[in-house]
């Protein structure tokens, strides 16, 4: 969907030769064309084979190698006047050739140079240079493309050998054996033909004609079958116009007429319903004649819609007669989508509230600033997005935000752009429509790089017209703070918003308002505001470190000298003014100072809910601490780490929390243990749509007898106190490593449908939650054959009807790379959705025959699965 054009054919236009041999742009030029860089993972446990990852500072004295060859395929070059710049997730430690070295900008950008060692790239020549970097590279996606090279007195120009967006294989070899494991006690299993056809073998094709997803409450059986093939006749005075057009969208998509001669009646009755029933209850009846709905409010009514579309498939609009009673489990029910690391279009945003509206997910959480990129358009402080919404080589930053995440040296890249105001109001609208509410995430103190450069331009603009009182209204950060501190990403205190400024209170105060006009303007409410305020801390401060003069030396901890690290703001006079006089206990509470501070101004606009990572809040004493009416936590720890125990403390405080587990509900980790797939996996190695729907929201403990961590090892655990009702769940989808809109819909769809499933039904197979109880894999209190039974329904109504939807939709949803063996020469074939077509080739590819039962084959096999209309298929795999 929303295809844009690869960067590498402008690129390679843009080399282009110089008549004069002494002209620095030519010798840029040729290495931009002719460097051919590759990446060999070598190791991933560097301390245990010999490493010195303690004595590197490797952060829990872990640390990898990579050969980097650089060869060069074209004429000689003997000039040391360049540097290339490219980017690592990894912080890069060490480099072993004493020709170049390597220098850490900012963020995961970093600069190689040559020594006076160099001699030169010889025509033909491979170099190696020897690589070691922090933590892991298990996946191919931990290289990023879109390095650059350039010198002082030339343009920058891409390296075209490491220019492919989508296809990290170009530029990074096969990870092979073991290398995908991060130690000796990793014990995740490699996705491989095999144990995909082993996971999937419990499955089978099953009649699912009677359901839905989201799955009711109650369905009953009705006599007969209502054909809805002439159309539907909407007959209505309690929806709205806007929301009778996004019914009439979804109906036309599937192929439904709305001016037809089948009555659907909707009515609006909240004395049908209980008084205590959470938002969108209905009652759907469907009969040969006619179907009439009941529902407690115009979401009621709406969903009510959805569940009579659900039962439609593409090629058959005849449906059984049933009787529906339905409430959503939760209140919330959402995802979190982040535009910041890489800016993802309107139209994927838009094509994403269709989808959250079929499966009656109701909050889109818009990530709109980060250290990456700002993308919302505020009047009066242009420079937001003027600066802070692009990225390009500008070492000054006056113009764009230095280059990350593979986003190369220009501002036509993945890592630029934003939403207009009037862009915003449209999804505004567009999810006012639909049910959704949109809650607008400013990530502060910390994440908040693209923030404070982009007022540091303003400041310089307007310093040098001399209005130094509009210079420093909204600046953000102190120009004397002299605090050395590294954040999560490899930031320095430029990350942070200070605190401690009035102007900093201010900048917030502008930017509220001119959402809340944005909303206004919509006819939308804006009912939440979200803080962000995760991870505001030095990473060099924690406990993956010791300092390099302690007496006693643990080896499993990187070495830093302690004397040189800073808490953030601890250098700062102003922060120091303000702890000194006693509003503020210390220097470490000063992020939760400021949350309290940003409450305080988001209570002023009307705003109801405040909404935060909930270690952004942690420094309070409970809910009550804040301005705000309602305040919502995202509760972000690993369960394996503790969050199975944790979440009910924080719900004791009175959060009302939003399970948003990273382990179970991230989207931007790969789907399966596989080196080919794409994604983070910081929490876990792999989650794909059936983890996803396994997971228990409410009963945190007992994800432990269904899962395992993040090395595939089992865990236990249990809560400690009672608990008090979660507010609802989130899914997420952060961006590093998800460049294009078509890279966002593969890493969302279909496993969030899985989340939708949770979020509005509680399954059978879902204990209640009981403080004490104790899981783990060894214990047998969850009902595994109703999850498998329950699964093997969501699944067939995946695989027989909503992929076919999503495929007409646009969405450029994932199909799974499916499960083969080949045993006494037979192929056997399946899938984890049953109902896609299944393929298999006998001659590489060449040409492709479809499965149906076990074939006698020879030789190695390349297999996939293919989507309904034949124009999208999986990644291909082989079986021999």
């Amino acid at each position: 969907m929303f295809h844009k054009t690869l960067l590498t054919i402008a690129i390679a236009a843009s080399v282009t030769a110089c008549s004069a041999t002494n002209n620095p742009q030519t010798d840029i030029d040729k290495l931009a064309k002719n460097l051919d860089i590759n990446y060999t993972v070598l190791s991933n446990t560097g301390a245990p084979e010999g490493t010195d990852c303690k004595a590197l500072g490797a952060e829990w004295a872990a640390c990898n190698s990579v050969e980097m060859r650089i060869k060069n395929t074209g004429d000689a070059v003997s000039s040391m006047n360049w540097a290339i710049y490219l980017h690592s997730i990894r912080t890069i430690l060490a480099v072993d050739n004493d020709q170049f070295t390597i220098t850490h900008i900012t963020g995961d950008l970093h600069k190689l140079e040559p020594t006076d060692k160099f001699d030169g790239f010889a025509a033909g020549e491979e170099v190696i240079v020897p690589i070691t970097g922090e933590y892991w590279q298990l996946f191919e996606t931990d290289f990023m493309p879109g390095a650059f090279i350039t010198s002082p007195e030339t343009q920058p120009r891409a390296i075209i050998s490491l220019s492919d967006i989508n296809d990290a294989s170009t530029y990074v070899s096969e990870i092979k054996g073991d290398l995908y494991k991060r130690t000796a006690e990793d014990n995740n299993i490699l996705a491989t033909p095999n144990s995909r056809f082993e996971k999937n073998s419990n499955i089978n094709q099953a009649d699912v004609t009677l359901n839905i997803i989201p799955t009711a409450n109650k369905i009953t059986k009705m006599m007969g079958n209502a054909d809805l093939s002439l159309g539907l006749n909407i007959i209505s005075t309690d929806l709205d116009n806007g929301q009778l057009q996004a019914i009439q969208k979804r109906a036309s998509l599937l192929n439904l007429s709305t001016a037809g001669g089948y009555d659907v009646t909707i009515k609006i009755d909240k004395k049908s319903f209980k008084k205590d029933i959470v938002k969108g209850a209905y009652k759907l009846d469907i009969s040969p004649e006619q179907t009439t709905i009941v529902a407690a409010d115009q979401a009621g009514a709406f969903y009510a819609m959805q569940s009579l579309f659900s039962l439609v498939s593409l090629d058959n609009r005849v449906i059984p007669a049933l009787s529906i009673e339905d409430a959503p489990r939760f209140t919330y029910r959402g995802i979190m989508v982040d535009v910041a690391r890489n800016f993802h279009s309107k139209e994927a945003i838009i094509a994403t509230l269709d989808q959250m509206a079929a499966y009656k997910m109701n909050k889109l959480h818009l990530h709109l600033s980060d250290d990456e990129g700002w993308r919302i358009e505020i009047p009066g402080l242009p420079e937001l997005t003027d600066v802070g919404a692009k990225r390009c080589f500008d070492e000054s930053e006056t113009t764009c935000l230095l280059p990350q995440l593979g986003s190369g040296h220009s501002t036509d890249n993945f890592g630029s752009g934003f939403f207009s105001r009037a862009d915003f109001i449209e999804i505004l609208s567009y999810a006012k429509n639909r049910n959704i509410d949109v809650i607008p995430e400013i990530d502060m103190p910390a994440h908040a790089r693209a923030a404070v450069i982009s007022m540091e331009a303003r400041y310089q603009r307007l310093a040098k017209a001399d209005d130094m009182e509009a210079a420093n209204e909204y600046r953000l950060t102190d120009p004397n703070d002299t605090s050395n501190v590294t954040t999560t990403q490899f930031y320095n205190k430029q990350s942070f918003i200070n605190p401690c400024m009035d102007s900093s209170s201010k900048f917030v105060t502008k930017v509220t308002s001119e959402v809340a006009a944005m909303y206004q303007e919509a006819g939308a409410e804006l009912t939440t505001w979200h803080f962000g305020g995760d991870e505001a801390k030095n990473i060099k401060k924690g406990g993956g470190f010791q300092d390099i003069n302690a007496l006693e030396k643990i080896s499993w901890k990187g070495d830093v000298d302690s004397a040189k690290e800073d808490l953030p703001f601890a250098k700062s006079p102003i922060c120091s003014a303000l702890v000194d006089s006693g509003k503020v206990d210390g220097v470490e509470e000063l992020p939760g100072y400021f949350a309290v501070k940003v409450s305080e101004i988001v209570a002023k606009q009307g705003i109801q809910n405040f909404q935060a990572w909930e270690d952004g809040l942690k420094y309070a004493e409970n809910s009550k601490a804040f301005a705000t009416q309602n305040v919502h936590a995202n509760f972000w720890e690993t369960l394996f780490w503790g969050g199975a125990t944790t979440a009910y403390a924080w719900a004791e405080k009175g959060y009302k929390m939003i399970i948003s587990s990273p382990d179970y509900l991230y989207m931007d980790f790969p789907y399966e243990v596989d080196s080919k797939e794409r994604g983070y996996y910081w929490a876990t190695r792999a989650t794909d749509t059936r983890k996803m729907f396994a997971f228990a929201p409410e009963n945190l403990p007992q994800n432990a007898e269904t899962s395992v961590d993040r090395d595939g090892n089992g865990f236990k655990a249990k809560g400690e106190v009672d608990g008090k009702p979660f507010l609802g769940l989130s899914t997420h989808l952060f961006s590093e490593t998800v460049r294009t809109d078509e890279q966002y819909e593969y890493m969302v769809f279909p496993r969030v449908i899985a989340a939708a499933e949770r979020a509005w039904h509680k399954a059978s197979w879902e204990n209640d939650y009981k403080a004490g109880v104790e899981y783990s894999l060894e214990t047998n209190l969850v009902n595994k054959e109703a999850l498998r039974s329950d699964w093997q329904r969501f699944a067939n109504i995946m695989g027989q009807r909503e992929l076919a939807k999503m495929e007409k939709a646009g969405v450029d949803y994932r199909l799974p790379v499916p499960g083969a063996k080949i045993s006494n020469g037979q192929l056997q074939m399946n899938s984890q959705f049953p109902g896609i077509t299944l393929q298999y080739s006998i001659d590489n590819g060449a040409t492709w025959s479809n499965y149906r039962n076990a074939v006698k084959v020879s030789g190695e096999v390349s297999i996939r699965t293919i989507s309904a209309t034949g124009a999208r298929t999986s990644r291909v795999t082989t079986v021999k």
